[in-house]
This record gives structure tokens, sequence and C-alpha cells, in this order.
């Protein structure tokens, strides 16, 4: 589910209200208050979004509410970033989670953050990219509620895979977590394990 800018959630009110999530509608409900190409905008987005579905050719039902919500704190990111085009490798609090089989979790739905490694002459395709899938993304250091990416624009970028992910190497990840005490037990966990 993605967020939906004003127009199109009162659109979703307005479709919900008069049907509820059992009833299906077509796109003219919308024929006297918008134009033709605003109709065919506000439905792409609702469908797109997941706030609607499709029932059959040109007939649409709204998803209910608390389904939909929910679905805006859906874990998206890792098929994002395991789908794209450009290198990556997590760093710093997202490596520390990867390096410590999660002993170690920096993220619940109420925040999940991914910190991100990319080529500094990738970092537009990196933006465009995830702005086009509805992720939150910044540079350098930034924040938001449910899923997002910081990304860490570099010249160089070291990574190995690691349990399905691009990471920073070891021992980056270890420096990280022993230069922090929060990150104490995930130090000890890793050095433990690969015996550093």
């Amino acid at each position: 589910m993605m967020e939906l800018p004003p127009y199109g959630l009162r659109a979703y009110a307005l479709l919900y209200t008069r049907h509820g999530s059992r009833g299906a509608f077509r796109q003219n409900e919308l024929e006297w208050m918008v134009s033709e190409p605003m109709r065919k905008k506000i439905f792409a987005l609702l469908l797109r979004s997941g706030w609607l579905v499709k029932e059959s050719r040109g007939e649409y039902r709204c998803v209910k509410p608390e389904e939909a919500v929910k679905g805006l704190l859906a874990v998206r990111v890792p098929a994002v970033l395991k789908e794209a085009k450009w290198p990556y490798a997590l760093t710093g609090m997202s490596a520390i989670e990867v390096w410590s089989d999660y002993a170690y979790v920096q993220r619940s739905f109420e925040r999940s953050p991914y910190f991100v490694k990319v080529f500094k002459k990738d970092l537009n395709k990196w933006r465009t990219y995830l702005n086009s899938r509805s992720i939150p993304n910044y540079v350098g250091k930034g924040s938001t509620i449910g899923e997002f990416v910081i990304l860490e624009p570099v010249e160089r970028l070291a990574r190995v895979e690691k349990g399905g992910w691009n990471v920073e190497p070891l021992q980056e990840a270890l420096r990280e977590a022993e230069g922090n005490y929060l990150f104490a037990y995930a130090a000890e966990y890793i050095r433990k394990k690969y015996g550093n």
C-alpha cells in the first residue's frame, strides 16, 4: 500500500462511504465531480496504491480501510533494494543487523530505517527509483514513520553478499558496532561468531 495524496484519499472516502468494501462500482461514479483525465488519474492511483481492486472489466471495489491503512506499514524495502539495477551495500546499523544474524535489530513497524551506501554517480538514479516506488528516502540523515532509506553516497563501494543482502564487509560493520555502546551485544556476537 502507498500513501495517498489528499485528492486520492477524498475519492477513496467517497467511494467507500457509498459502496463499502462489498459493492462494485464503475469509474463514472466520479463523472459529475471531476474531468475524465482526472478520473482516470484517481482510479490509476487508487489501484496502484492498493486502495481499490479491479473486480471485472470496468468494475472496482474498495479495500477495507483497516487493510489499506495497515498496508502503509508493510515491509517493502528489502524487495525494492534487491530488485535495483545499481550496486549498493547495507551499512551502519543495517549492516550490523545482518552480520549479527539479527541478534541486534534496529527496526519495528513504527520506524524501520535501511542505511545504504550507493555510488555517488548513481545517487539521482537511486532517488528516482525509490520515489517511483513510494519509498521515503533521504541523503545522509532523515526519518519518518515506517520504512525509509538513508542513502550514503560514496566514491568506492566495498560489499559482500550475506544472507541475500549486499552488505559492507564484516570489519567495517564490526568497527561501527564497537564504536557505539548501544551495539555492544551485537559486537560481542559478531566477534564470537567470526573469531575477531
